[in-house]
Order: structure tokens, then C-alpha cells, then sequence
């Protein structure tokens, strides 16, 4: 027990776990360790909610009381990541400040085109194909109040900035074509933003064709929960045209208004803090990071941490281009002076000496290969722990199906078990294979991945293990909901999964006196195993499961064959080999 008996400390609704230790006067590292005994994984620089905090720093003999401040929340009742950051601000010094806003949608709708006219400059002319081809920030002003645009190359790296503990928008605006109405990238696109729980609004752009359908749009919009405001909604739905210049002052005029709504602030004169949106090399000038800050005034000659990299900041650019030297609440400037390269999403702060700044730095390395060494999923197995640890009240999940006709009832029979104790949101939901993007949806939004009769891409089953999401595969619906369900009530056993641990193709097939016809491949990924279990696919269909009968190298029978070696297989009670055939070598798991 801690000597400090039963004392009381004022904890905000969230705090970054380097200040929780400060304030108890531990070690950030054995915070990290206590945090990880109770279930919750998490880095130096990311940030617990109240209750987490609360019960570990009793552990450590202090009682948590909640912080009074200030509280505006979001439509869906959770406290934005950009107020949390500032909770711990005196609250008579805090001041609006602009709005930061991304622009998502689908590809060829008009998003690269829609800032070009914006900000009246031929960016979007310039890049290959009309793809954005890197992150960038810049400012408008409208009324003489300035609006900071995020210029993403889509929600992909607005996820990744998320899945790093980062929210640099403040608003969404999501860009919808006329004539071409909500397609799957678009409802991609609202799943993230409704995940980041910032505020949507929606550019009907293209309202200049011929073929414009706005009415179509709106029910397609209404169709996806964004209920426009002249519909008795709350989405504000403005007709824009980015090529013909039109609709853009009232596109401006309704981000001051949703601004106005959200009361977006910060406190000029505070701690400073703030999201890095890009980071590069380059070769005459070191390393060069566009940092957009989101609280306190940043100054040159500071000295910053930004993910493990540091540094005493030389020189800070508009923008434009133009040198500054000091930038407010919602600024994006490029600055000099780094170590190393930090990621896109990476939070950053200034601290008081480069003395400190390696210290964190260096806890922070120490704290992320501890949370590399036991990194947990999110899997239905820990749900009801968590619930009754207080920890979950609903479950997250995300749900690809192969056709429409099988994605409607499987997401009608989730929504029937959610209406117990625990609920279920379904945040994503579409026809198709589980990709890359979905995956990290699924790891910034704590989401479980359910697929109903598709397959998960080799690319996303590794993001997958690396970033601790769960991923279920299921072709019968009411195993699916068999699952949930015991997961719900705490009945889930471990389950088994396939570990693929080979890969071959078929050269030519030839005739064994033992086995009958042998497959000889070659490897072409990973190995293959005596004792594993292997699928044979001829293209897409698979026309063999089960154990393997035999495998020799040359004249040898051997244990294993690694990949670029050459190799017979023979298969128990199966003949139909075919040259050109792709073996695919798994080892079953409990996870």
C-alpha cells in the first residue's frame, strides 16, 4: 500500500498517462505495467478515461474525484478528443478558436477539386491522376475568421492519425457527387468520421450536370443515419459546384456555423500541444514536420516531443511558406529542428529542456516495447470481462458480407442480440472481401471484424496480428450469433483458428507407387510441414482440406521444406492434382 493513505486528487474525464504518473508521483513505466494488470493496454503519451484512472490510482492509496469543467459533447454523447486534451486548462482563459476540417469521400467526387477552389490555387491540375499525393494544411478566411483545411488523401490516413491517439479535425466534410450519389467508398468514408465522433456535414458537389439527382442523394444520405437539415435532420447538406465555383461562400458560412454550435477552443497561453500531419527528410534541410497546433502558442527556439522523436525548434513556416516566429490554437506550420522523423498522428508537446525531452523520449521507447511484448486483442473472449469490469457496454463490430442479400439479415440478426444488457454497434458494414482499410477501422474503433462468406486479404490477416484486431470468418449465420451471443454472456470458449504457415504451387504432377499421384511444387512462401493440415484451390475453388500424406525433398522424407525449395506432396485419399494449383500449407490455433 502507498504511504499517502486516502488522499484525494482531482482526475479530468481523460488524461494522457505520462501526466497521471506525474501527478501520483510514480513511474510512467510502472503506471504502464499497473494498467496492463488490469486489463488496459496503452503508451505513455495515449490517454485512459476517468474510471481507468480512478482505479488505478487507488491501488497507489489516492481517491479520484471527477475534475469540474466545462463539457460540450458530441451528438453521441462522448466528450471530443480535442476538449479532453485541454481539460486540464484553467477555464476562464479558454478562447474559440478556428475550426480544423478534413474533406473524405469517395474517389473522383471532387475533393482535391473542391479545396483547389477553396483556396484558389491549381493544386488539383498538378498531381498524377487527380490524387492527393500528400497530407497537407492550410487556412482560409471567411468574415474575417480563419477555417484550417486538413488536405488528406482520404480516410485512410485520417484512421491512421486515429489509431495513434490523434483527432485533428474538428469537423468532417464530406464531399458527395451529384450525379453519382453515396457509393461504397462514401459510406467507407462516413464509418470513419462517425468512429472519430466529429460532427459530418455534406458537399453536394457537381449540382452544375445534367444528370444531378440532389433529391436521390438525400435519401441515400438519410439512408446512412446523415438526416439533412431540410429534411428535419441535423446534417447540413450544401449544394456546391467546385468546377463552376459555386456554392463555396455557403460550404465556408456552414463551418462557421457548426464551429459556432461545437464552440471549439483552446487556450492561447496554455500547455502546448498538438498533432503532427506530416513528417519527411529532407536532404539539405533534416527533417521537416507540418505540426498543427491544438492548444498554447508554439514558439521558435521551443523544444518539442512528438512520438519519440525531440528537438529545440530552429525555424517555423507558415502555410505559405512564410517564416514565423509563434503560432496559436488550430496554426499549421512546418518546423525544423527534429531528431527523427515522427508519424503522421503522432500527439506532440512542448517541454522545458532537451534534458527532459530525452527522458520521455526514452520511456516512451521502453513503454512501447512493453506494450509490443503483450499486446492484447480486442476479441469477443474479453468482452464479458470487460463488461464486468465496468470497462464495455456495448460491442463494436464491423460486418463484410459477399453479396447485399447476405449483409441485410446478418446485420438484422446482430442488431436482435444487442438489445439486451450489452449493447452491439454496428459501425461498418459493406459487401466485399476484408481489406486493409477495415482492419484499421476496426483497430482505432476497438471493432471485432466478422466476415459472413468472405475471405480476409493476406495483407489484412498481418495488419490484423500486428494491430491486435480479432478477426472472425463465418458462413452460417446462426454460428455467428451463436458466438455473440455466448460472448455476451460470458460463455465464449477460445477459439480455434487456421495459422497459415505456407504457401506452394503445383509445377507438375507425377505417379508414386505408394501414394499414387504426388503434386510437385515449389515454395513460394513461408514453409510447409509433414504433420499441418493443407488446402489445395484450383484458381478460386478449393478442391481438397485435410492432412497431408506425405512430403519429400528429392529422394528424402522430411519434416519441412522452407520457401524456395522444391518438393513432393502427397495427399491422403486424393488424386485430382492438377499442374498450376495452389497449395496452402495451416496449422491450427487456440487463440
Amino acid at each position: 500500500m502507498s504511504t499517502n493513505g486516502n488522499k484525494k486528487i482531482e482526475l479530468p474525464v481523460s488524461i494522457v498517462v505520462r501526466d497521471l504518473a506525474q501527478k501520483i508521483e510514480k513511474s510512467p513505466i510502472d503506471l504502464i505495467k499497473k494498467l496492463m494488470t488490469n486489463g488496459v493496454m496503452a503508451t505513455i503519451n495515449q490517454s485512459v478515461d476517468f474510471d481507468t484512472a480512478a482505479i488505478v490510482v487507488a491501488e497507489y492509496g489516492f481517491e479520484a474525484t471527477p475534475e469540474v469543467v466545462e463539457e460540450i459533447k458530441t451528438e453521441t454523447g462522448e466528450v471530443p478528443l480535442w476538449r479532453r486534451m485541454i481539460a486540464g486548462e484553467d477555464s476562464s482563459q479558454l478562447k474559440l478558436r478556428p475550426p480544423v476540417v478534413t474533406i473524405l469521400g469517395h474517389v473522383d467526387h471532387g475533393k482535391t477539386s473542391l479545396l483547389d477552389a477553396i483556396r484558389q490555387t491549381d493544386v488539383a491540375s498538378g498531381e498524377a491522376g487527380g490524387i492527393t499525393q500528400h497530407i497537407g494544411a492550410y487556412q482560409v478566411e471567411k468574415k474575417g475568421r480563419p477555417i484550417t483545411f486538413l488536405d488528406t488523401p482520404g480516410h485512410a490516413a485520417f484512421t491512421q492519425m486515429r489509431a495513434r491517439g490523434a483527432q485533428g479535425a474538428d469537423i468532417v466534410v464530406l464531399v458527395v457527387a451529384a450525379d453519382d450519389g453515396v457509393m461504397p467508398q462514401t459510406r467507407e468514408a462516413i464509418a470513419h468520421a462517425k468512429a472519430a465522433r466529429v460532427p459530418i456535414m455534406v458537399a453536394l458537389n457537381k449540382i452544375d450536370k445534367a444528370n444531378a439527382n440532389p433529391d436521390r442523394v438525400k435519401q441515400q444520405l438519410a439512408e446512412q443515419e446523415l438526416v439533412p437539415d431540410d429534411w428535419g435532420g441535423n446534417t447540413m447538406v450544401i449544394p456546391v459546384s467546385a468546377k463552376q465555383k459555386q456554392g463555396i461562400d455557403d460550404l465556408l458560412e456552414g463551418i462557421l456555423l457548426v464551429a459556432d454550435n461545437t464552440e471549439i477552443k483552446a487556450n492561447p497561453n496554455g500547455k502546448v500541444i498538438g498533432t503532427v500531419i506530416e513528417a519527411e527528410v529532407d536532404k539539405t534541410k533534416g527533417v521537416i514536420a507540418t505540426l498543427l497546433i491544438q492548444n498554447g502558442t508554439l514558439e521558435m527556439g521551443d523544444v518539442v516531443v512528438a512520438g519519440i522523436a525531440h528537438g529545440k525548434l530552429r525555424a517555423l513556416s507558415d502555410y505559405k511558406g512564410k517564416p514565423v516566429k509563434k503560432a496559436g490554437p488550430s496554426t499549421p506550420v512546418s518546423v525544423m529542428g527534429l531528431s527523427d522523423v515522427p508519424s503522421a498522428g503522432d500527439l506532440f508537446e512542448v517541454v522545458d529542456s532537451d534534458k527532459e525531452a530525452r527522458v520521455i523520449v526514452a520511456e516512451r521507447v521502453e513503454a512501447a516495447k512493453a506494450q509490443a511484448q503483450s499486446k492484447k486483442k480486442v476479441s469477443l473472449e474479453d468482452l464479458f470481462a470487460n463488461v464486468q469490469a465496468g470497462e464495455a457496454k456495448e460491442l463494436n463490430l464491423i460486418v463484410k458480407a459477399d453479396v447485399q442479400g447476405s449483409l441485410d439479415p446478418v446485420i438484422s440478426e446482430l442488431n436482435k442480440l444487442g438489445e439486451g444488457e450489452i449493447g452491439i454497434k454496428v459501425i461498418y458494414a459493406e459487401t466485399g472481401n476484408i481489406g486493409e482499410n477495415d482492419v484499421m477501422l476496426a483497430s482505432s474503433s476497438k471493432a471485432i471484424m466478422i466476415g459472413f462468406n468472405v475471405q480476409a486479404e493476406v495483407s489484412a490477416r498481418r495488419l490484423a496480428d500486428k494491430e491486435g484486431v480479432d478477426i472472425r470468418l463465418y458462413e452460417i449465420i446462426y454460428r455467428m450469433t451463436e458466438d455473440i451471443e455466448k460472448a455476451l454472456k460470458g460463455m465464449l470458449e477460445p477459439e480455434v483458428k487456421e495459422k497459415v504457415i505456407g504457401r506452394a504451387q503445383v509445377l507438375q504432377v507425377f505417379t508414386a507407387s505408394k501414394f499414387g499421384r504426388v503434386a510437385g511444387c515449389r515454395v513460394t512462401d513461408g514453409e510447409l510441414r509433414r504433420n499441418a493440415k493443407v488446402k489445395l484451390y484450383r484458381g478460386t475453388d478449393l478442391v481438397y482440406e485435410g492432412d497431408m500424406g506425405s512430403l519429400r525433398h528429392e529422394k528424402d522424407d522430411v519434416k519441412e521444406v522452407k520457401q524456395g525449395y522444391e518438393c513432393g506432396v502427397g495427399f491422403k485419399g486424393f488424386s485430382d492434382i492438377q499442374s498450376g494449383d495452389q497449395l496452402i500449407c495451416y496449422v491450427l490455433e487456440k487463440s
